[in-house]
């Protein structure tokens, strides 16, 4: 954390480390709201492992699917947080892991879950991991069907192919500048079309709340919740969309988990990392 008091620049005041990636994020949220979760990622062995995993456990967050590689090892980012207005300047450091695979995903017992959620990244083996998940939904009963939901974060085009995947299809405020659009309402008007039949699209715009659409045609949104002050932006995101699943899953109507999102994220926004947010 850095204070904006310095007359020749700006001092350190603070450094911590702190456990990230968006799923890993989310997982942390939907466990302070006390939902039973699991988180399948990679990790490489070493100190920095330890450190994930020790934190996730504290979390109670189920690890059985965990996958260790064993190329590269675990990316490291130096996020640079403004005591000010609580913006954030992020420093990645990629170090070449291989992310989860669809042979990895055939590991998972399907029959355990009520939600997966999948974040974009590697999406030629992600789409493979949702046809099983589609596969095995076709075979169930309308009650035991897995809810899914996606996030596509980043503009890359490799992960387009993914708003075609979901029940619940989270677009980001970056993808949605990307394509041009100006606002939320815009982005989910004019990405639509690419979100498959019944599907819902929601898109978070910051400081302006979050707008969702669903097959009725009807735009809803909710006001952002800021906090008094702004402390910690880093993860608000994440918050948001776990909060929404958690709705959700608890049988909310969308306009209800829109509202919650946004709510839990303007709380975590006034708070460093993820504790007290309930």
């Amino acid at each position: 954390m850095l204070s904006s008091q310095q007359p020749m620049g700006n001092m350190c005041l603070s450094q911590r480390w702190q456990r990230g990636g968006n799923a890993s994020n989310s997982c942390t949220v939907l466990s302070l709201l006390g939902a039973p979760c699991a988180f399948m990622g990679s990790l490489a062995r070493g100190h920095v492992a330890d450190f994930v995993l020790d934190d996730l456990r504290r979390y109670s967050v189920d690890l059985r699917y965990m996958v260790f590689q064993t190329t590269g090892s675990v990316p490291i980012s130096t996020v640079i947080i403004s005591e000010a207005s609580g913006s954030r300047t992020i420093l990645h450091a990629y170090r070449n892991l291989p992310d989860v695979s669809a042979k990895d995903f055939e590991k998972v017992e399907l029959t355990r879950f009520k939600w997966i959620h999948i974040e974009g990244r590697n999406a030629s083996e992600q789409v493979k991991m949702l046809q099983r998940i589609e596969q095995h939904n076709a075979r169930q009963p309308p009650e035991s069907k897995i809810q899914v939901s996606v996030e596509v974060e980043k503009p890359r085009e490799e992960l387009y192919q993914l708003f075609g995947y979901g029940d619940v299809v989270f677009v980001s405020k970056d993808v949605a500048k990307h394509f041009g659009f100006r606002s939320a309402k815009e982005a989910l008007r004019g990405l639509y079309s690419r979100v498959r039949k019944g599907a819902t699209l929601v898109c978070a715009w910051a400081e302006e709340g979050a707008d969702a659409l669903g097959p009725d045609g009807r735009l809803l949104h909710s006001d952002a919740f800021p906090p008094p002050r702004v402390v910690d932006t880093l993860g608000a995101g994440d918050t948001f969309n776990a909060a929404v699943i958690f709705s959700l899953s608890q049988g909310k109507s969308m306009q209800e988990a829109l509202r919650f999102g946004c709510q839990v994220a303007g709380k975590k926004c006034g708070l460093q990392g993820f504790d007290g947010i309930v």
